[in-house]
């Protein structure tokens, strides 16, 4: 019984136990690596910005070739943060099923893939949208594959601050896609999910703060415990319900966003105090 009891205890530390996928089923996996949910709000507030930066209809051509070549290059910069965080992942229960940790992809497959999304991505924003796109693309890759994952994430508790910026480079990204400029309104865009990054992901950070101690990642709540990350988020919140009304403060939107953004700051704010 002491040697069945040990075994299984080597197990659960392990994490699952997974066989190779079969060939026709490979795809998932490498869907698995590209955070499809938040890539899908990437893509969202990119066309956002694309439909903010001129009356009527968006043009198709950023519209489509727009819109492929920034969820590439974030599913790109997705997969790179699954490589470098894999043996983290393997540990943390919220990820310990993801592709790496399991062993249905090797390292060098993610490597590859994650290095043809963002070389593909860039050629069709280069070729097909424009140049200013793609390097802004480009720039939001490497803070957030790069800046953020390989360094931000372990060296500060304003890890998410500071690496917020790439998170909320799509507005700008999906503007420049349509007018080749980056325009004043795009940046209160930029700002708007800036302000709204750190609270979201503070809130996670308190919930799995033992799984990130556990991991030596530096989040707030590790290193400042729970109630200071708390006024932190209640700060925070208050900072994005200034910048959420100042689109309308400089006519770029009417009455109705007025209220919208009222009304979901205001939620914003209950559930923050």
């Amino acid at each position: 019984m002491k040697t069945v009891s040990s075994d299984a205890s080597v197990a659960v530390e392990a994490g699952p136990v997974t066989t190779k996928p079969a060939l026709g089923t490979l795809w998932r996996e490498f869907l698995g690596l590209c955070k499809l949910k938040v890539v899908a709000l990437i893509v969202f507030t990119a066309v956002v910005g694309m439909m903010l930066a001129v009356p009527g209809m968006v043009p198709w051509m950023p519209l489509v070739f727009g819109t492929l070549g920034i969820g590439m290059a974030a599913s790109s910069a997705a997969a790179i943060n699954h490589l470098v965080d894999r043996r983290a992942d393997a540990i943390m229960a919220r990820t310990q099923y993801r592709p790496l940790p399991k062993g249905t992809l090797t390292t060098t497959q993610a490597a590859s893939f994650a290095i043809g999304l963002g070389a593909i991505s860039m050629v069709i924003l280069w070729f097909l949208v424009n140049p200013l796109t793609a390097l802004l693309t480009f720039l939001s890759l490497i803070g957030y594959a790069i800046v953020y994952t390989m360094w931000l994430k372990r060296a500060t508790p304003q890890n998410i601050v500071i690496g917020g910026a790439a998170g909320a480079a799509p507005p700008v990204l999906g503007w420049t896609a349509v007018t080749g400029t980056i325009d004043p309104h795009s940046l209160l865009l930029f700002l708007i999910i800036f302000a709204w990054t750190p609270p979201h992901f503070w809130a996670l950070a308190i919930h799995r703060r033992d799984e990130y101690a556990k991991v030596d990642i530096p989040m707030l709540p590790v290193t400042h415990g729970i109630p200071f990350t708390r006024l932190q988020v209640l700060l925070y919140t208050y900072i994005l319900l200034i910048v959420t009304v100042l689109p309308f403060v400089v006519h770029m939107s009417g009455v109705f966003y007025l209220i919208g953004a009222i009304g979901l700051g205001a939620g914003f704010l209950y559930y923050a105090y």
